[in-house]
Protein backbone atom coordinates (compact mmCIF):
# COMPACT_ATOMS: atom_id res chain seq x y z
CA UNK A 1 0.00 0.00 0.00
CA UNK A 2 1.15 3.43 -0.73
CA UNK A 3 0.32 6.71 0.96
CA UNK A 4 -0.43 9.89 -0.80
CA UNK A 5 -0.26 13.27 -0.02
CA UNK A 6 -1.26 16.15 -2.33
CA UNK A 7 -1.16 19.99 -1.27
CA UNK A 8 -4.04 22.25 -3.60
CA UNK A 9 -2.83 25.51 -4.77
CA UNK A 10 -6.51 26.32 -5.30
CA UNK A 11 -9.12 25.28 -3.07
CA UNK A 12 -11.86 26.35 -5.45
CA UNK A 13 -10.67 23.14 -7.71
CA UNK A 14 -11.49 20.84 -4.61
CA UNK A 15 -14.53 18.94 -5.97
CA UNK A 16 -12.79 18.61 -9.36
CA UNK A 17 -10.13 16.58 -8.13
CA UNK A 18 -11.92 14.44 -5.26
CA UNK A 19 -13.94 13.71 -8.36
CA UNK A 20 -10.85 12.86 -10.36
CA UNK A 21 -9.08 10.89 -7.76
CA UNK A 22 -12.01 8.42 -7.13
CA UNK A 23 -12.48 7.76 -10.98
CA UNK A 24 -8.55 7.19 -10.97
CA UNK A 25 -9.17 4.45 -8.07
CA UNK A 26 -9.00 6.55 -5.25
CA UNK A 27 -11.38 5.35 -2.56
CA UNK A 28 -11.41 7.60 0.14
CA UNK A 29 -9.27 10.26 1.08
CA UNK A 30 -8.68 12.90 4.05
CA UNK A 31 -9.14 16.36 3.65
CA UNK A 32 -6.86 19.20 6.16
CA UNK A 33 -7.32 22.68 5.68
CA UNK A 34 -3.45 24.23 5.68
CA UNK A 35 -1.66 26.92 4.67
CA UNK A 36 2.08 27.38 4.21
CA UNK A 37 5.12 28.72 5.59
CA UNK A 38 5.18 32.06 3.18
CA UNK A 39 1.10 33.03 3.39
CA UNK A 40 1.93 32.53 7.82
CA UNK A 41 4.45 35.14 7.14
CA UNK A 42 2.45 36.89 5.15
CA UNK A 43 -0.77 37.60 7.33
CA UNK A 44 1.37 39.17 10.17
CA UNK A 45 2.84 42.47 8.89
CA UNK A 46 4.09 44.57 12.08
CA UNK A 47 2.32 47.50 11.57
CA UNK A 48 0.85 49.46 14.69
CA UNK A 49 -2.24 50.58 12.80
CA UNK A 50 -3.90 48.26 9.68
CA UNK A 51 -7.08 49.28 8.75
CA UNK A 52 -9.91 46.10 8.59
CA UNK A 53 -10.51 44.92 4.94
CA UNK A 54 -13.66 43.31 4.01
CA UNK A 55 -11.18 40.07 2.80
CA UNK A 56 -9.09 39.69 6.40
CA UNK A 57 -9.35 35.91 5.95
CA UNK A 58 -6.79 34.82 3.60
CA UNK A 59 -7.70 31.26 1.17
CA UNK A 60 -5.25 28.76 2.47
CA UNK A 61 -4.65 25.52 0.89
CA UNK A 62 -6.00 21.83 1.21
CA UNK A 63 -3.75 19.01 1.90
CA UNK A 64 -5.41 15.79 1.14
CA UNK A 65 -4.02 12.43 1.96
CA UNK A 66 -5.20 8.88 0.91
CA UNK A 67 -3.98 5.22 1.09
CA UNK A 68 -3.90 3.35 -2.14
CA UNK A 69 -3.56 -0.21 -3.03
CA UNK A 70 -0.43 0.12 -5.45
CA UNK A 71 2.07 2.10 -7.52
CA UNK A 72 -0.23 2.00 -10.58
CA UNK A 73 -2.95 3.79 -8.58
CA UNK A 74 -0.31 6.45 -7.84
CA UNK A 75 0.26 6.89 -10.90
CA UNK A 76 -3.21 6.88 -11.81
CA UNK A 77 -3.93 9.73 -9.54
CA UNK A 78 -0.84 11.81 -10.30
CA UNK A 79 -2.11 11.73 -13.98
CA UNK A 80 -5.66 12.35 -13.09
CA UNK A 81 -4.33 15.83 -11.15
CA UNK A 82 -2.16 16.91 -13.79
CA UNK A 83 -4.62 16.82 -16.25
CA UNK A 84 -7.13 18.61 -14.76
CA UNK A 85 -4.95 21.10 -12.24
CA UNK A 86 -1.74 21.19 -14.83
CA UNK A 87 1.88 20.47 -14.62
CA UNK A 88 2.55 20.55 -10.89
CA UNK A 89 6.23 21.50 -11.65
CA UNK A 90 5.08 24.62 -12.47
CA UNK A 91 4.89 27.42 -9.74
CA UNK A 92 1.38 27.69 -7.45
CA UNK A 93 0.37 24.39 -9.09
CA UNK A 94 0.29 22.08 -5.73
CA UNK A 95 2.82 19.45 -4.47
CA UNK A 96 2.39 15.67 -4.94
CA UNK A 97 4.11 13.07 -2.96
CA UNK A 98 3.65 9.75 -2.49
CA UNK A 99 5.77 6.85 -0.50
CA UNK A 100 5.69 3.14 0.41
CA UNK A 101 3.75 1.78 3.57
CA UNK A 102 5.25 -0.97 5.86
CA UNK A 103 2.27 -1.20 7.81
CA UNK A 104 -1.41 -0.56 7.26
CA UNK A 105 -4.45 -1.48 9.97
CA UNK A 106 -7.93 -0.27 9.24
CA UNK A 107 -7.82 0.36 5.73
CA UNK A 108 -10.45 -2.55 4.14
CA UNK A 109 -9.27 -4.53 1.25
CA UNK A 110 -10.74 -3.58 -2.11
CA UNK A 111 -12.13 -6.89 -2.62
CA UNK A 112 -14.29 -7.21 0.78
CA UNK A 113 -15.71 -3.98 -0.04
CA UNK A 114 -16.66 -4.91 -3.74
CA UNK A 115 -18.23 -8.42 -2.00
CA UNK A 116 -20.21 -6.32 0.77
Amino acid sequence: MYMIFFVLDDPNRLDELLAAWERAGVRGATIIESTGIHRQRKRFIPMRYVFQSTRSVEEGHYTLTAIVEDENTVRACLMATESLLGDLSLPNSGVFAAWPLAWVKGVPKQESQESE
